[in-house]
């Protein structure tokens, strides 16, 4: 494809969104909220970090609410502004269009010359363009795929490898390489069928969208019957002097300047990504001729069918009905969520141990996990029975970093009378923490049944 160019203020404003996004995406893994990345997605050590909040396995369900709410605010956003995602924030988009392809006008030209550089045999001259422009794409995936494993493994960890072996971190290093490989691929060549032919998200439109959606669209009434003219034969239109014509003067700029290479005359069609750079082009065509912009715009197909666009429609009272009961569920539920979780079970191996013949001890393991961002110190006691004794296998007092989560195996001893008449005795124990923080956990004590 070789799309035009069409620069005005839709394309003002997505350059501006997109180079925003860029620096969010960069800063993302970088910049450090409550002592961890804004997000970090561990996999190794099971935590993710949004924003300050750090999720822990435990959190499945909070985390399972994140998601649900994030897929419902893609569906409610196409609801009422149709693919607006596609055509402004889509990672494909916005590198495609304002990192790699102002590159490619750079070294190879306007998309005329490029398109005949390319149909040309290959000389010296268009041979060096493409390797210069192929290098710095090269150069430049490379930096977003290791800023794209900095998610996943921070941004502190991933600076100390790279002054290191690549074999000490294989399994990252190649996925980084991977990752490398497939954004040169996608942006140096696939481009617009990434859109067209491998996203679900357009064949997902038409199930989301509903005729009172924004979309970007022609007026068929306003530029019907087309016609190509030029001003003299516009300006005997406009005096009456001879039957008028649409506005449309069928230059084919809506189709020039179009990444996926559609007529948007031909109404919506799955490759359309709404990214609005028609608009701008028949904007300055209809500038040029003295005709009132709009013919390509932002519309729903109910307006330019002469009926109202209703915003406020079933599905969108569902779709925000929905979101807003999943982020107020989501943020209660972060509100209420204790700083630091411990869970208690049973060791590996016999369901109890016969110590001496008068006591009986029970291998339990503390799961104590410290939610918050400071360092705090803990220690565990038996509140019941009132005779029970917590020997913890190493340090009476143990430390836990902020956000580190620590497996305590300790010994449970008892008098064999406790479990007079019964094998199971229910005990409580519970967790001091440095904060002043307690969490009392029930549990159950197993023995040979004693008979009185």
């Amino acid at each position: 494809m070789y799309p035009i160019k069409s620069s005005g203020r839709f394309y003002n404003a997505r350059l501006i969104v997109g180079w925003l996004l860029i620096t969010f995406f960069v800063a993302l893994p970088i910049v450090k909220i409550n002592g961890q990345p804004a997000v970090l997605i561990d996999f190794i050590h099971r935590k993710f970090a949004l924003f300050g909040q750090t999720f822990y396995p435990t959190d499945t369900f909070l985390l399972l609410l994140f998601m649900v709410g994030t897929i419902l605010s893609v569906i409610i956003g196409t609801a009422f502004l149709g693919r607006v995602w596609c055509g402004w924030g889509c990672p494909q988009t916005v590198y495609l269009e304002f990192v790699y392809r102002p590159i490619e006008r750079w070294l190879e030209g306007p998309e005329h010359v490029r398109r005949r550089r390319d149909t040309s045999p290959m000389n010296l001259d268009t041979f060096l363009r493409k390797a210069v422009k192929f290098v710095l794409y090269l150069l430049i995936s490379f930096a977003l795929a290791n800023i794209f494993v900095s998610y996943f493994v921070g941004w502190d960890h991933l600076l100390d490898w790279m002054q290191g072996s690549p074999f000490d971190n294989l399994g990252f290093f190649l996925l980084m390489a991977g990752t490398t490989a497939l954004m040169l691929f996608d942006f140096g060549y696939f481009r617009e069928q990434m859109c067209c032919i491998a996203c679900p998200y357009a064949r997902m439109q038409s199930v989301l969208l509903d005729k009172d959606s924004m979309i970007v669209s022609y007026d068929p009434n306003r530029g019907e019957p087309r016609a190509k003219r030029g001003k003299k034969v516009l300006q005997q239109e406009a005096e009456g002097l001879i039957e008028a014509k649409g506005d449309c003067i069928d230059c084919a700029a809506c189709v020039r300047t179009c990444p996926t290479g559609i007529d948007i005359r031909n109404g919506l069609q799955l490759e359309c990504i709404a990214c609005t750079q028609c608009i701008d082009a028949c904007d300055h065509i209809m500038d040029s001729i003295g005709k009132p912009r709009g013919l390509v715009r932002y519309t729903s197909e109910h307006e330019v069918e002469g009926t109202p666009t209703k915003i406020i429609r079933p599905r969108t009272i569902i779709y925000t009905t929905l979101i807003l009961a999943i982020f107020v569920a989501l943020f209660s539920l972060l509100a209420m969520r204790d700083p630091i979780n411990v869970n208690v079970g049973r060791s590996v191996g016999a369901p109890y141990i016969q110590m001496t013949p008068q006591e009986i001890a029970n291998r339990i393991r503390f799961r104590v996990q410290n939610q918050g961002g400071q360092e705090i110190t803990f220690t565990i006691k038996a509140l019941s029975p009132t005779n029970a004794k917590v020997i913890v296998a190493g340090p009476p007092v143990t430390k836990l970093a902020g956000g580190e989560m620590k497996r305590v195996d300790t010994f449970v001893t008892v008098p064999n009378e406790v479990f007079s008449g019964s094998d199971q005795v229910p005990a409580k124990f519970e967790v001091t923490f440095s904060n002043g923080y307690k969490v009392a956990s029930d549990f159950t004590l197993l023995g040979p049944s004693v008979k009185k």
